[in-house]
């Protein structure tokens, strides 16, 4: 049986999609997962930013590790591999010196987190963030920073762990934030993937063909 997979970002999700979500054989949420409710309930994944301000507060606060979405995933990942964010750091300090704390690394934290709490643990490599600013290239992004965590995430599935028969659905995926991430170029990218049947977009409950639910992926995430 296919077994269908939601990654959802936080972006606007359309109505009645949350049962769907919950359905799915594997849901991966990111940082502090205000995606749940109109997104579902389910959480396998939490995706965290690692580096910077958002892992240091998401680290730094009982609230999130008290979150009950974070608490219900099974494993942690951080999208940013410390070692190249601490190559990174004397480039950026030069062309964006108000970015100064961006590259603080707080994958120690997530990863006593996810030990201390019996949860799988996972750091997306360099090689999946390179790969993809290779593949955005092609797309004629503007100047940034990173790529945004969701590309990364969405990257790093579809590379190592995507199985033979998953289905790929995104949801929340607006493709606006942070003036730092190439918005654009990543929406250019996913069209692409998705004109190649390497995923969908889930955007109203008729854009996922009727399937009975994916079966519980339990806590074997990476198999």
């Amino acid at each position: 049986m296919a077994r269908r997979v939601v990654i959802v970002g936080n972006g606007e999700i359309g109505d009645g999609l949350a049962a769907i979500i919950d359905a799915a054989g594997l849901v991966i949420r990111f940082n502090d997962c205000r995606s749940v409710g109109p997104g579902g309930h389910r959480t396998d994944i939490v995706a965290v930013c690692n580096t910077g301000r958002p892992g240091k507060s998401m680290i730094g606060n009982s609230g999130w590790a008290g979150n009950e979405a974070v608490r219900r995933a099974a494993a942690v990942w951080c999208v940013r591999d410390p070692a190249k964010f601490r190559a990174m750091r004397a480039g950026l300090l030069r062309s964006h010196p108000e970015l100064d704390d961006f590259c603080d690394d707080h994958t120690d934290g997530f990863a006593g987190y996810a030990r201390t709490n019996g949860k799988d643990f996972h750091i997306v490599p360099a090689a999946t963030h390179e790969a993809l600013d290779g593949a955005l290239a092609s797309h004629s992004p503007t100047p940034y920073i990173v790529p945004s965590s969701g590309a990364v995430v969405i990257a790093e599935y579809l590379t190592h762990y995507r199985k033979p028969d998953d289905e790929v659905f995104l949801a929340g995926f607006g493709h606006r934030g942070w003036d730092g991430h190439p918005w654009e170029a990543e929406r250019a990218w996913v069209d692409s993937l998705a004109a190649q049947g390497k995923l969908r977009r889930l955007d109203f409950p008729e854009s996922v063909a009727a399937m009975p639910a994916s079966p519980n992926a339990g806590r074997n995430l990476h198999g």
